[in-house]
């Protein structure tokens, strides 16, 4: 038996360096918010009950990965018919982005020998992705496909052509729509379908092969050794070359994870979007009016395009979000979104015998419900032991937040030097009177206290930039010092230096980052920067190379204040001598100064002058999870002030504390958040905390 237990957040790599394999990065379960001994006892079901592979992600990370004996990480697992997920429902939902068809458009558009077929010219491509087109399946109770004879013995012995034996022989049952009747054969419909729309539409990709390696594997750094489609071949019909989505698919475990991981960030991978949050949500709907037959032994979940969905919480114990795409042997991918949690499972039957009629029952009991109950109810714990000097932030009610700016979001801050704030906005228009367009990069400078700031646009040829999210330059950080702006902007490669000596009206642009620090940040003292405690600027960044991931921790660097704008000036934390930093001149050598794996995103600091504590805010994601942790100096020893993996606002993020807007009793949070919410928090919003001390020794 082959057992990877991931007790420390590592590179999962082949010792091998070719062909490449597909890396996931693991953490331990407790730094996911995980239970390690309900994950164990997981593990050991599975290994139990048929599982030949098992693995277990949350946030982008790996917590449980088993293998056994025989099988490993570089070998694929048959999925059957969890390839009408991962072959027909992506390949359907990537041409439905694309305008190439419709949901709702009939299959006879594509498919000409349906034409003449009253039944069948009125079947659509979500009929049939659906399971309730109508047309037969090529499957006969008690009978193994070796068994049947006829046209379905030959659709199974894929001899000559299964796709033209479907097409031709498959009949219409009932009308399409009204009921649901699982369909093989339906699905090799949509595949010819699909890449006859491939064709006609003169597409790049002319079949789902190519389609799906171009627009998900490569993407998703998927090498082609890892999956496999359609057993393996195109069939040649009418002169297209048509793959299987019923079965046939291989994938590794991490491969197949890595899809599901992808679904589970609503379509994103790092900076690119693979499906658009609305394709991916049409994906999921359901004809409620043609559900499977659903029993206590069988919860059968609702037919979505090629996947299954638990919309209707048919699942005991399973979140409403969380959907599957499965198949025979109980193969399966689970996506729990509001989880963040990503299971995979290949092997044998769980109840031995497959058998259609209590399928679902053992995936719910004893892999889904478990997996679930797996993941703690608080999330991850706080990574540092608490503050010895505060005790608590407590937060205004949400009704006292103050909500400027709509639409616009970023907000670094800095104070200057005639006692105003300056900062930045990304994609929007600023403060009324709105900038005439919609900018990624934008200036502005607040005059004013919390509760009674009142704020100004500053236009800049040279500073402004124009591109929605990642495809738009970012200001991450801002920092006035001698007079000077500095600021780095992200979203550009690397982050690159920018210094204005005009207060924001013209903007040079200097060095980039050779790695990481995908999204730096200064450390913030007084107005302009007086009360630093020594002749350096600082900057904190999460330790990746994309500001929309969540990286394992956060790194540091330095420069004299007369040598900023010189890249061969900065120096970067490589680790402490007692209480002393040391630091070294090559960026290669950089290490984390703050680690919590899968929890560090965009990043702020502070010295709070009154209390004499350096304050780190640090986004754990764009979902409302962060925390504050102090010091007493730049690079710790870190303690934790605040710490939530959902502070209940929604989908916040851009957490900043203005040095200008604090003293010993009272800070004011700058965040932003999401259109989504009401009220729209996607805006300079502006949120009291109250600062609990602990008594003093």
């Amino acid at each position: 038996m082959v057992l990877t237990r991931l007790a420390a957040a590592s590179i999962l790599v082949c010792c091998a360096p070719a062909p490449a394999q597909t890396v996931w990065r693991g953490a331990p379960p407790g730094a996911l918010g995980l239970d390690a001994a309900k994950l164990e006892a997981l593990r050991a079901l599975q290994a139990a009950s048929g599982a030949k592979a098992l693995l277990v992600a949350k946030r982008g990370r790996v917590a449980l990965e088993w293998y056994a004996e025989g099988h490993d990480a570089r070998r694929k697992q048959g999925t059957a018919s969890l390839a009408k997920s991962l072959v027909g429902g992506l390949s359907l939902t990537l041409l439905v982005q694309d305008g190439v068809v419709a949901w709702d458009d009939p299959a006879s558009k594509w498919i000409g020998a349906w034409r003449g077929d009253e039944r069948k010219r009125a079947i659509t491509l979500r009929q049939l992705a659906s399971h309730t087109s109508g047309l037969q399946d090529a499957e006969v109770d008690g009978l193994t496909h070796a068994q049947l004879t006829g046209w379905m013995g030959a659709f199974w012995k894929r001899d000559p052509n299964p796709i033209a034996t479907a097409l031709r022989d498959a009949p219409v049952l009932f009308e399409p729509g009204s009921q649901f009747h699982y369909s093989n054969t339906g699905m090799a419909a949509l595949s010819y379908a699909l890449t006859a729309a491939l064709r006609a539409a003169g597409a790049p990709q002319q079949n789902l092969h190519d389609l799906l390696r171009s627009r998900v594997m490569t993407p998703l750094e998927i090498p082609d050794d890892e999956w496999s489609i359609g057993y393996g071949r195109a069939y040649d019909t009418d002169g297209l070359p048509v793959y299987a989505s019923w079965g046939g698919g291989s994938f590794t475990p991490r491969a197949t994870a890595r899809i599901g991981e992808m679904l589970a960030r609503n379509g994103r991978w790092g900076e690119r979007t693979i499906l658009r949050p609305a394709a991916l949500a049409a994906m999921k709907i359901s004809n409620a009016r043609a559900l499977p037959e659903r029993t206590s032994v069988n919860p059968a979940p609702r037919p979505a395009m090629g996947w299954y969905t638990n919309e209707d919480g048919v699942w005991p114990g399973v979140p409403r979000d969380a959907f599957c795409g499965a198949g025979a042997g109980h193969q399966t991918l689970l996506v729990v979104p509001s989880l963040g949690l990503v299971v995979v499972r290949n092997g044998a039957a769980m109840n031995g015998d497959q058998r259609r009629k209590d399928f679902w029952g053992p995936m719910v009991a004893m892999l889904y419900a478990p997996a679930v109950d797996s993941v703690l109810p608080g999330g991850a714990s706080a990574p540092y032991p608490p503050s010895p000097a505060i005790a608590d932030i407590v937060w205004a009610a949400p009704g006292e937040i103050r909500v400027s700016a709509p639409d616009s979001d970023n907000w670094p801050v800095t104070w200057m030097d005639d006692g105003d704030l300056f900062t930045s906005y990304g994609d929007g228009r600023g403060f009324a009177p709105f900038v005439e367009r919609k900018l990624s990069m934008g200036w502005a400078r607040i005059a004013g206290g919390p509760l009674d700031f009142s704020a100004v646009n500053v236009r800049s040829q040279t500073g402004e930039r124009s591109g929605d999210g990642a495809n738009g330059p970012k200001v991450s950080g801002v920092l006035m010092v001698d007079g000077v702006l500095y600021a780095w902007a992200r979203n550009t490669g690397n982050a690159q230096l920018m210094w204005s000596e005009d207060k924001g009206r013209t903007w040079t642009w200097g060095w980039k980052w050779q790695r990481g620090f995908a999204s730096p940040s200064f450390l913030q003292f007084g107005a302009n920067y007086a009360g630093a405690q020594d002749r350096y600027v600082y900057v904190y960044s999460q330790s990746g190379g994309s500001a929309y991931e969540s990286d394992d921790g956060v790194l540091l660097a330095r420069a004299p204040l007369d040598r900023i704008r010189q890249r061969e000036a900065w120096e970067y934390f490589i680790g402490k001598r007692g209480e002393r930093a040391t630091w070294s001149g090559r960026i290669e050598d950089a290490r984390e100064v703050w680690s919590f794996p899968a929890h560090a995103q965009r990043v702020d600091a502070v010295h709070h002058a009154g209390l004499g504590r350096y304050l780190l805010l640090v986004g754990y994601d764009h979902a409302g999870g962060w925390g504050i942790y102090d010091a007493p100096s730049p690079w710790g020893p870190w303690t934790s002030v605040f710490h939530t993996n959902d502070w209940g606002l929604g989908d916040t993020h851009g957490y900043r504390l203005p040095a200008k807007w604090m003293d010993n009793e009272t800070l004011h949070l700058i965040f932003s958040g999401s259109n989504r919410t009401r009220p729209n928090y996607d805006a300079f919003c502006v949120r009291r905390g109250r600062i609990v001390l602990k008594p003093r020794r």
